[in-house]
């Protein structure tokens, strides 16, 4: 067994609660766990513990201590994985997440041609449509699209999400084609849960008089909007990489063309947190995505 620092003894202590529940997971006696705590507190000249029969705490150093401790210990962690990544191929575990249509289409073909050209890399991928603390959750990576929030989480622009109002054919010709965004009130309208007035579909500041949806189909699913939308059950607003197909063939026609904001939809990006070390897995990844996905995707957008 590899020697533990009395760093990494006080955090197991202070993560399991006890010198004896340290000292099963670390196969010490408590005694020697002890034993080491004292010494290091002995060094910094401070009490970092408070025992009692019934609980132990931190003092008010060692909560400063443990805090710093804990970066510091990552930092290292990080800094290692990048010089061992450095000298050879690219290794270890990989945490991404993403939506789930755009997840589907576009990240997971690249998430196995990654793997596929380096296959010392593991990637664990959580497709969901909530929003995930990266840090929180330990997340490397996530692949999002939208408007960007404010937020902490560095981000790299893969390309803009133009989204597109449109409908089934035979939606618009039982029901007609809207030549103006207030005529929308009176047709069904598939939207996203959280949606709840038309301007969040884009369209000009110009427009006026946009009140309400009409009667339709609300759903946190792009995935199940786009099949409502194929099936003739209303106009969704749907992302370009969802219906690109669709508006080729024909099988979906665009609604309400001349009335859209240009940078309606946002973009696609590439998130992940703050590090003060980035490995270098990370980092070849990012690129891999950004290269692949913005020439990739545009193709398949405009040429399926």
């Amino acid at each position: 067994m590899a020697q533990k620092t009395e760093i990494e003894i006080l955090l197991t202590v202070v993560d399991h609660g006890s010198f004896s529940a340290a000292a099963r997971v670390l196969g010490y006696t408590p005694s020697a766990v002890g034993k080491r705590v004292y010494q290091l507190e002995q060094r910094l000249r401070v009490p970092l513990l408070v025992r009692s029969t019934r609980r132990m705490t931190l003092t008010e150093a060692g909560q400063r201590y443990v805090a710093g401790a804990r970066d510091i210990l990552a930092r290292l962690t990080t800094l290692e994985e990048d010089i061992a990544d450095d000298a050879g191929n690219l290794s270890g575990t990989i945490r991404l997440t993403s939506s789930a249509a755009l997840g589907q289409l576009h990240v997971v073909p690249l998430v196995i041609e990654f793997m596929e050209l380096n296959p010392e890399v593991e990637i664990d991928l959580l497709l969901t449509d909530k929003i995930v603390d990266l840090v929180g959750e330990g997340f490397d990576i996530a692949v999002r699209s939208g408007v960007l929030p404010d937020s902490s989480l560095i981000s790299r622009k893969l390309m803009n999400n133009r989204r597109v109002p449109c409908a089934a054919p035979a939606y618009l010709e039982q029901h007609g084609v809207p030549r103006q965004p207030e005529e929308l009130t009176s047709h069904r309208c598939l939207r996203l849960g959280q949606e709840k007035q038309l301007s969040d579909w884009g369209f000009m500041r110009s427009v006026g008089g946009l009140s309400r949806f009409g009667p339709g189909f609300s759903c946190n699913s792009l995935d199940a909007l786009h099949a409502a939308c194929r099936a003739g059950r209303g106009i969704a607003w749907l992302p370009e990489f969802l219906v690109s197909h669709d508006l080729h063939i024909g099988r979906l026609l665009p609604v309400l063309p001349d009335h859209m904001e240009p940078s309606a939809g946002g973009g696609i990006y590439i998130l992940r947190p703050e590090m003060p070390f980035l490995p270098l897995r990370i980092r070849a990844f990012v690129d891999f995505l950004a290269d692949r996905f913005t020439d990739g995707a545009t193709r398949s957008f405009t040429d399926s």
